[in-house]
């Protein structure tokens, strides 16, 4: 695999009360915590595969409301290079009765403070940049996310340079 190729990701940061939601996943037989994320699939734009994946992990319904960041991340062993837009919102709607996705062993609320004594337990270091960029109010509107389908691109007229 070409190292230059990122893997794109989406996550999403939610906050109620000074807690922040995460999945508890079981990644090569170890408990890991993680944002609800995941890849992106054929055919999806980043809001759809972010409200996909929040549904999916924690059975809560996503709505996008701010882009926090795009992040770049090689993971140290593999090498593999990620691009992880992450995304603020509000959730809604839980299922308790869904199943997780494959993985997926609880989810729960946690604070800053618990989320940085996780340490080791975090999936990535993005896991705690995320919530301490979203506290220091890092954020932008959904404006800038855009989703072109070829057809919808050559439809748009250029101007000469």
């Amino acid at each position: 695999m070409c190292d230059c190729n990122p893997e794109v990701t989406v996550a999403a940061l939610t906050e109620r009360r000074g807690r922040f939601l995460l999945v508890e996943e079981r990644i090569d037989g170890r408990l890991l915590l993680n944002q609800p994320a995941g890849h992106l699939e054929r055919g999806e734009t980043l809001l759809e595969a972010v409200v996909r994946e929040v549904r999916e992990e924690s059975a809560w319904a996503f709505t996008p409301e701010r882009l926090l960041g795009v992040y770049l991340w090689r993971q140290p062993l593999t090498r593999r290079l990620y691009k992880r837009f992450a995304f603020t919102g509000a959730v809604h709607d839980h299922r308790p009765e869904q199943p997780l996705d494959t993985g997926i062993v609880s989810t729960c609320w946690l604070t800053r403070d618990e989320i940085r004594a996780g340490g080791e337990r975090l999936r990535s270091p993005l896991v705690l940049r995320c919530v301490e960029d979203y506290l220091r109010g890092a954020t932008a509107g959904l404006e800038p996310i855009g989703h072109f389908e070829l057809e919808a691109a050559l439809a748009v007229p250029t101007r000469e340079l």
